[in-house]
């Protein structure tokens, strides 16, 4: 055994259940444990923080499942990037896994666990280190700056561990996966309070700073405007649930049999959205990162991913990585054609990462034709007309597998993207990944539901 293989096996992990089908009653309270300890280290601050430039980026907190300035100030953001690197050596040839046999994937999952690691401590540092996260400006030049610094690395690695091991207690005991989990959470969360926060907002004091209130409060007193950008937030947040729902109920469904059992058979569904968040997650993941390392970046005085003018950017990089707000610069008559250029630009750029990414996680999660084909030959299924054959499945598979994650990959990335350019509540993106999320994990629910209500079922699913 390798020296690599020794560290990969001796990882700290999360014990999965011993019995083979846990029931829905353990799974539902794992998943809500994580979720309340979630939501209590996101109001843990961090001991000694005195400079949080990082808490201007919100709608980014939302996307990497993090709250800057709590003890997860990371959130999923290393987790994510491991994944991204491990997919892109992975689908490049660099890096040679069998992902088909358990060794090899259980290698993959190792990779992915160090590999995170790795991210935790380097985002940890970096954050602290080039000024995103820093202690008290009065203590800079004393050898107290330098402890505190240190200080503020080790709980940002504490809390980057934490939520590793979270994540993967609720992918072996809960519902879903943690990475999804908290990213639902989050969005849910600015989602309330966006919409039904009563308290007067910071920049405008006399309308309440929840979209419902502010915008009986402005018709009331005759602001027609304001009216109807509470009214467009409101209306886009509807709209994208709307065809987000809609097209996770598109599908193609194979029909097949029961090759020793005539005249029984199922469907097996192929979705639209056939690798459903996760090229989404990605791109959003690496969008947020490249924004927050330019930031850092221009304080640091090496402006190369380009600069920001306040909170937003304005040129380089991050500038064509940023959605302008259109719907909100129409009703204001603001808009102009360079942000229709930037809009396009945006809408391109998220439509081939998704592309992209759908391509690669179809190939590493065991989603391409031949692994689907060899799933439904172990169980005992075939399509009808057809001889018991893999590689006749795997041909058949190719036509709709394919064109499913390219089309469904530009389809994701094109609604989310969209979905940003409207202004809605929360971030547009987030919003798109929350739906899926939470409608996935309603199958899975009503699915588990289902076993334990009826012993039959359990009994042949099993």
């Amino acid at each position: 055994m390798s020296l690599l293989d020794k560290v990969l096996s001796n990882l700290p992990e999360v014990k999965g259940p011993k019995q083979r089908r846990l029931p829905f009653k353990e799974k539902l309270k794992w998943t809500l444990v994580v979720l309340i300890l979630f939501f209590v280290m996101g109001l843990v601050p961090l001991f000694g923080l005195g400079e949080n430039a990082l808490q201007q980026f919100e709608f980014l907190s939302i996307i990497l499942g993090a709250s800057f300035g709590s003890i997860i100030s990371l959130g999923i953001g290393p987790l994510v990037t491991s994944s991204i690197v491990l997919q892109l050596l992975s689908g490049t040839g660099i890096l040679k896994l069998d992902l088909t046999v358990t060794e090899g994937r259980q290698r993959f999952q190792g990779l992915q666990k160090l590999l995170g690691i790795f991210f935790i401590i380097f985002e940890a540092a970096i954050y602290v280190l080039m000024g995103g996260l820093a202690p008290a400006a009065e203590l800079a030049g004393t050898s107290l700056y330098a402890q505190f610094q240190t200080l503020l690395i080790f709980q940002l690695i504490l809390g980057g561990i934490l939520i590793m091991f979270m994540d993967e207690l609720v992918s072996k005991w809960g519902f879903g996966s943690g990475i999804s989990l908290f990213i639902a959470a989050g969005v849910a969360q600015q989602i309330f309070i966006r919409a039904f926060n009563f308290l007067p907002s910071p920049t405008n004091p006399e309308i309440a700073s929840g979209a419902i209130p502010a915008f009986f409060q402005s018709l009331a007193g005759g602001d027609v405007t304001t009216a109807s950008l509470q009214l467009a937030a409101v209306l886009s947040t509807l709209l994208v649930f709307a065809i987000c729902v809609y097209g996770q109920a598109m599908k193609v469904e194979i029909p097949l049999s029961f090759g020793r059992v005539r005249g029984q058979g199922m469907r097996w569904p192929l979705n639209f959205f056939y690798t459903s968040n996760i090229p989404v997650i990605l791109v959003a993941a690496l969008m947020a990162n490249i924004q927050l390392f330019a930031r850092l970046l221009e304080k640091w005085g090496f402006p190369l991913l380009g600069t920001f003018s306040g909170n937003t950017p304005a040129s380089g990089l991050v500038y064509w990585l940023s959605s302008p707000d259109v719907v909100q610069n129409l009703i204001r008559g603001s808009f102009s054609f360079s942000q229709l250029g930037n809009a396009f630009i945006y809408v391109f750029i998220f439509m081939v990462g998704s592309v992209v990414f759908s391509i690669f996680w179809m190939q590493t999660a065991n989603m391409d034709a031949k692994s689907q084909a060899k799933q439904i030959l172990s169980s005992g299924l075939q399509i009808p007309g057809f001889r018991r054959d893999e590689r006749v499945l795997e041909k058949i598979l190719s036509r709709y597998i394919w064109p499913l994650t390219v089309v469904g990959g530009a389809a994701v990335g094109l609604l989310a993207a969209l979905a940003d350019l409207t202004g809605a509540l929360s971030n547009g993106t987030g919003i798109l990944l929350a739906v899926m999320i939470v409608y996935k994990l309603y199958e899975e629910i009503a699915k588990q539901h289902m076993m334990d209500m009826h012993p039959a079922m359990r009994k042949f699913m099993e």
